[in-house]
């Protein structure tokens, strides 16, 4: 594990990478959200609107905005430009746990511990859709990269993926709207929004799910220590494989962006490191004190971040850089398990030694 930027402040329960940026947004369980700079390692401003622990948070792809979501029961949405709060919106009844942008249109996925999922739209700013049938806290809800669904986790000891291409068909051609009647809308949730699997085999609560980047893939983590592996289809979703090492609830869990394998993160006070395709523990990093209860990955960039009691780390699993020196105009360099000798004045490059 390579370490890039450290730092020390009260817990840090979400994180968030900017697309461009080298910033990450750390929201604090004292209700500040701090904005560092991670590879100048400067804090670059601060935002503290919400009361109370601020569980959320999420860069905006493209637009200089950012959504924070709190047990003050709020969604704040924030300009980093002008550096202030633009808008709230209202209409979850509990903590927030957390909230996303989706990555093409103007949506915003909240879930709340009021057994919900809310999509608003930030551009008029209003709820547009309620997803009800967990019944127990959500702790988790994000958007699939490119298909119209969502998967949620909850302590109700369920993954459940939503089907969302009806708000879709909505949202793009409007006049639909005039369809369907109201009063059926507001008493149940309409037909925009679907559950399209119920995913059980965890014991306890869910803590966390997410959607592989590109495969038919889900990863969960849950208060039974265990990381759960799902594949999808059309039709249906099961349970691949299950991932056991944890020795306490598992807090975050995501698959890498760059490379075969899922990160995890524990209030065992590790993070793991998991190879998909033997499912198996690769890697192990601890921490003396400190539980962790967050992870991000970097959405271009081979970086992650994950937070605990003391702060956060942003964290690189491997070096890029090969090691290399060079003697007498030939370059000695590592590449695949061997050392190479590059000629510079012949420009041949030939393997001298296999190494373990």
């Amino acid at each position: 594990m390579l370490t890039k930027f450290e730092t020390k402040s009260n817990r840090v329960k979400g994180l968030t990478f900017h697309p461009k940026r080298p910033w990450i947004l750390a929201s604090l369980h004292s209700g500040v959200i701090q904005l560092w700079d991670y590879r100048m390692g400067t804090l670059i401003d601060r935002f503290d609107e919400h009361e109370g622990p601020v569980r959320g948070v999420h860069f905006h792809s493209s637009q200089p905005l950012f959504v924070s979501g709190g047990d003050d029961y709020k969604i704040k949405v924030w300009s980093y430009k002008l550096r202030r709060c633009m808008f709230t919106l209202l209409g979850h009844l509990d903590y927030i746990r957390t909230v996303e942008f989706h990555p093409e249109y103007p949506w915003i996925v909240s879930a709340s511990d009021d057994q919900t999922i809310r999509i608003w739209n930030w551009q008029s700013r209003s709820s547009i859709a309620v997803l009800t049938g967990h019944n127990h806290y959500v702790m988790c809800a994000r958007f699939h990269h490119k298909d119209d669904l969502v998967v949620s986790a909850s302590l109700d000891q369920t993954v459940r993926v939503w089907d969302i291409s009806g708000l879709r068909r909505k949202s793009v051609s409007p006049a639909e709207e005039l369809r369907m009647p109201q009063m059926n809308n507001d008493l149940f949730g309409g037909g925009d929004t679907v559950v399209k699997y119920i995913l059980e085999g965890h014991d306890r609560g869910v803590n966390w799910a997410s959607f592989h980047p590109t495969l038919p893939l889900i990863v969960s983590g849950a208060d039974d220590r265990q990381v759960k592996l799902w594949r999808m289809n059309d039709t249906k979703a099961w349970e691949v494989d299950s991932l056991r090492g944890h020795v306490n609830n598992v807090s975050c869990v995501v698959f890498h962006a760059r490379q075969d394998v899922i990160v995890s993160n524990s209030e065992d006070k590790s993070i793991r490191v998991w190879d998909m395709s033997k499912r198996a523990d690769a890697q192990t990093f601890r921490r003396e004190h400190d539980r962790f209860w967050i992870l991000a990955a970097h959405p271009e960039v081979n970086l992650l971040a994950a937070g605990h009691d003391s702060g956060m780390i942003v964290f690189k699993l491997e070096r890029e850089r090969p090691a290399y020196t060079s003697h007498q105009g030939n370059l000695f360099y590592v590449k695949e398990r061997y050392l190479r000798c590059y000629d510079f004045q012949s420009q041949r490059d030939n393997p001298l030694v296999s190494i373990r």
